[in-house]
């Protein structure tokens, strides 16, 4: 163990808690009923620990443990082995655990087999088995009841980092140490045992290859083999194949025809011997069924074998069209393989290293991102000189930052660092780490990086440099820093040339085929000129270069231009343009294969869509964002998209959906620096208190993003929010903080750049004046409505104002207004807004007393509107205190209220009042339909009266 760190077992499992709950309703059930449950996933991912964890929670009787290799002729049939944990359950329930079944004999695992499927729920046994699946799964146990094991999520494997370094491993090593592991929670820990304390904490370079043959072997439980020469040479040349593969599968008829050249004394015929059980075949494609296994194979495999598979693979593509693909297996042929190369001095690796990077930035060969940069790594590490080396490994961080692995491109950009290498090389490198931490990192540190690239740039790449300084401006604009923003956007120096640095191959080389265009330079250099007009208040100088950066991309193709349009287009509040730019973008992304910007792309989308007023779109858009931002790695961008849906679920019935989105989008806005994503977040919760009738709430969490001072929100961003504070400080009595935010909306609408800003001024000067003018201000607000469309908003409006006219014995107008109102939350999918409409028409008598639930009548019907108001915030789960605060009353009218509330309805607690809140919600979304046709009556007989 000399020079390896010693390595603590981790004190806790981390994640498995989908898994952990299964396992959970199986030992809790046990004292009633028993049955089996198979727990399946491939090595490394913790079977046993799951195993271990439920032998130990298990307290309500004996733990009985089979195996490894139990000796079945105690037991004989299955019914006698069903005879005997019967009779261990005879006096308490009891918990049978079998670990790694699939290893037991083919008698043994027929018995248990059928011995678990005959087990009847009256039996109180638990039989809880576990499998590798690496392998097909036994018939025996094939219809059991399953819980799969995946990889541990990033951050789950990040926590396990820490618990067994201490956090000690630095952040370099640690990302190096996440993206080798995959997930696998032993492979994790197999590559931290084998480094030194010095290479853990970063001061020794990491081993090469850092997972190597015997780390994975561990991991895997041993080296996988086949039952013969010919099927262990599958299995190679499956793994071989898969190092040059986009995904998982293998083309199989390019796998048989490089065996056929392996082994040519097999002769040409298919064989007949069957598939080993690590595969799979899936009509002409095969696959490994574990990913660790797969590695495993081809890490272990002897070198003479390997390269000679890979020699075979490179001959069958030879002039099949497929360039890229050939020439990596011609160089991993040279030797040692992917994550070993020759000797730098070696001249046939030197030629190859040439060849890969020049296809490798060839544009026209058709290749995704991802094979693309392990063309450029395997060039890289073929590379003899340092700056060439330098270089292609910054160009296959790129590469990979565009094929959505961001925990890919770090290791190869700390591979890159070089302080002998041109400015224009280390810049390229300072670009790509900060565009990669721009997504998935401290925002304050992307900036930086990107603002140190700009500067490294700019003699030999003006181009990239204004690139990187816009870039670093989008950092300083998330992280919320205005100054930085400002100093970022100021205009840059004169173009020059782009010459290539000495000894570098140029940029396109390392660029690959996204090479920046004077089209593309013309379109950052206004979108920078546009912006920062817009932040210095110069908005007469900010619609012409910014309208020029749209107008370029209604005719673009390439989707990095097409989000800059659609950014331009929401700064001018041009919702449509920034839908069709998003729309196009998120087509160009798809088109290109690539992952990185289908996020960016869905995330701009979604914001369109809020800013337009269209939530289920919007709540669309951001669902396939978040999903395909945690794919790629995206935190950032996740984070934004979890705000939007924050946003959308904040006007639904839905409060539990929102808390969830605004914890998650806050806990990597808070980690972050992201500013703009803390401020929708949290404008998303306040609004979810407004909509559920907790002004105060609201006006609290409000004042501290649009009110003057230090903690105020994202400068782009709070104002936004004004118009929802603005009602939460009326309703709470703070009329004063609601004047003194109302200048700068004034100022914010007048700009033009928020369709509904207009109108929504309005609405917030009627709420704010007296009675004499409210009533024409709530007029003039409905007609820029109008004007701006958009239901939601002017539906709040509607609603508004109904409120206003029933409290000033107006029942007729309230009806017309509180229908229309009921009638756009409902077409918008606001159920909470819809439930406030509702009330409101049922204080009117224009709503049914009573519910029409199938079953019975709702007893809610009982009630009286402020005893309805009152039992809907106690069902919520507020306290008498909040209610009062909530309504405006005392607390002894909510005491007094509530007591005759549970006389009418029939209940003696809290927790009966919900349940019965709750099974009439479903109820009046039935209703709310009718109420609305109703409501409509009304005032088209009051218009006629």
């Amino acid at each position: 163990m000399t020079g390896e760190t010693t390595v603590p077992t981790a004190g806790r499992i981390h994640g498995r808690s989908a898994q952990r709950k299964a396992l959970r309703a199986l030992l809790d059930a046990l004292p009633r009923h028993g049955g089996p449950l198979l727990l399946a996933g491939e090595p490394g991912l913790g079977r046993t620990a799951l195993l271990q964890w439920a032998a130990r929670s298990f307290r309500a009787g004996p733990v009985l443990h089979l195996g490894p290799a139990p000796d079945m002729s105690a037991h004989g049939t299955a019914e006698q082995l069903l005879d005997t944990l019967r009779a261990a359950a005879a006096e308490a329930p009891v918990l049978v655990c079998a670990d790694d079944a699939h290893l037991w004999d083919a008698p043994a695992r027929t018995a248990l087999g059928r011995a678990a499927r005959r087990l009847r729920t009256a039996d109180r046994v638990g039989l809880l088995l576990t499998v590798a699946s690496d392998r097909a799964v036994d018939p025996e146990f094939a219809r059991l009841p399953v819980v799969h094991l995946d990889p541990l999520a990033p951050s789950r494997a990040a926590a396990l980092l820490d618990d067994v370094t201490d956090g000690a491993a630095a952040p370099a090593v640690r990302e190096q140490l996440l993206a080798e592991a995959e997930g696998n929670p032993a492979l994790l820990v197999a590559l931290v045992r084998r480094l030194s304390p010095a290479e853990l904490r970063g001061h020794r370079p990491l081993p090469h290859p850092l997972a190597d043959a015997t780390a994975l072997a561990e991991a895997a439980g041993g080296v996988p083999s086949g039952p013969s020469a010919h099927a262990r040479d599958l299995l190679l040349t499956v793994a071989a194949a898969g190092q040059a593969a986009d995904g998982a599968d293998v083309d199989a008829g390019l796998v048989h025809d490089a065996l056929r050249r392996l082994r040519p004394e097999a002769g040409p015929g298919p064989r007949a011997e069957p598939l080993p059980g690590q595969l799979v075949l899936a009509g002409d494609r095969l696959r490994f069924r574990s990913p660790l296994v797969r590695r495993t194979v081809h890490a272990t495999a002897a070198p003479e074998r390997r390269r000679a598979v890979h020699r075979a693979l490179a001959d069958v593509l030879e002039g099949g069209g497929h360039r890229l693909t050939c020439l990596l297996h011609r160089s991993w042929s040279l030797g040692g393989g992917p994550d070993s190369a020759p000797g730098p001095a070696d001249r046939l690796a030197a030629v190859a290293a040439d060849r890969l990077a020049l296809v490798a930035a060839d544009g026209a060969v058709p290749a995704s991102h991802r094979l693309r940069a392990t063309a450029y790594a395997r060039a890289a590490e073929l590379t003899a000189d340092g700056v060439r080396r330098a270089e292609r490994y910054t160009a296959a961080a790129e590469q990979a930052l565009l094929a959505g692995r961001p925990e890919r491109a770090r290791p190869l950009l700390a591979a890159a660092r070089d302080r002998t290498a041109p400015a224009a090389v280390r810049g390229r490198a300072e670009l790509v780490r900060g565009v990669t931490e721009l997504r998935d990192g401290p925002v304050g540190d992307a900036h930086q990086s990107l603002l140190l690239a700009a500067s490294l740039l700019a003699a030999h790449a003006p181009a990239d440099a204004a690139t990187a300084a816009l870039a670093a401006a989008d950092a300083a604009w998330a992280a919320g820093d205005l100054p930085a923003c400002l100093a970022t956007l100021a205009p840059e120096p004169p173009p020059r040339a782009e010459n290539p640095a000495p000894g570098t191959d140029g940029p396109t080389a390392a660029r690959g085929p996204a090479a920046p265009t004077s089209r593309t330079a013309a379109v950052v250099h206004d979108h920078r000129v546009g912006m920062r007009a817009l932040l210095e208040g110069r908005l007469d100088r900010a619609g012409t270069p910014l309208g020029q950066v749209v107008e370029r991309g209604r005719t673009e193709e390439r989707p990095e231009a097409l989000l800059r349009s659609a950014a331009a287009a929401l700064l001018l509040g041009d919702v449509d343009a920034a839908r069709s730019g998003g729309a196009r973008a998120l087509a160009a992304a798809r088109q290109l294969g690539s992952d990185a910007l289908v996020p960016q792309a869905l995330e701009y989308l979604a914001y369109a869509e809020l800013r337009a007023g269209r939530h289920p779109q919007a709540r669309t858009h951001a669902e396939e964002g978040l999903r395909t931002a945690l794919r790629a790695g995206q935190r950032n961008t996740a984070a934004h998209h979890r705000a939007v849906l924050a946003l959308a679920a904040s006007i639904e019935e839905e409060p539990d959906v929102v808390s969830r989105h605004v914890t998650a989008a806050l806990d990597t806005a808070r980690r972050h620096g992201l500013a703009q994503a803390a401020t929708l977040a949290q404008w998303a919760a306040a609004r979810a208190d407004l909509g559920r009738g907790r002004p105060f709430d609201a006006a609290d969490r409000l004042g501290l993003l649009v009110l003057p001072g230090p903690g105020r929100g994202h400068f782009a961003v709070w104002r936004l929010a004004v118009p929802c504070f603005v009602e939460a400080a009326v309703l709470a009595g703070r009329h004063e903080d609601a004047r003194t935010v109302l200048t700068d909306f004034a100022d914010w609408a007048a700009f033009g750049a928020d369709p509904q800003a207009a109108a929504q001024l309005a609405r917030c000067h009627a709420l704010l004046a007296p009675a004499e003018h409210a009533d024409d201000l709530y007029r003039r607000a409905l007609d820029r409505h109008d004007e701006a469309g958009g239901d939601f908003e002017r539906a709040r409006t509607a609603l508004l104002y109904g409120k206003w006219l029933r409290r000033r014995r107006r029942p007729r107008e309230a009806r017309g207004r509180l229908g229309t109102a009921l009638a756009g939350f409902e077409r918008c999918g606001a159920g909470v807004w819809a439930a406030q409409a509702r009330d409101e028409l049922r204080a009117l008598g224009a709503a049914p007393q009573q519910g029409t639930d199938a079953a019975a009548p709702t007893r809610l019907g009982r009630l009286t509107p402020q005893q309805l108001r009152i039992a809907r915030h106690v069902a919520e789960g507020a306290t008498n205190r909040e209610v009062a605060l909530a309504l405006g009353v005392s607390t002894r009218t909510v005491d007094y209220h509530l007591r005759k509330v549970f006389a009418a309805l029939g209940v003696r607690s809290r927790l009966e009042l919900a349940r019965l809140v709750g099974q009439a919600e479903q109820a009046r979304e039935v209703q709310g339909a009718r109420e609305a046709r109703r409501a409509g009556h009304h005032e088209k007989t009051g218009a006629q009266h």
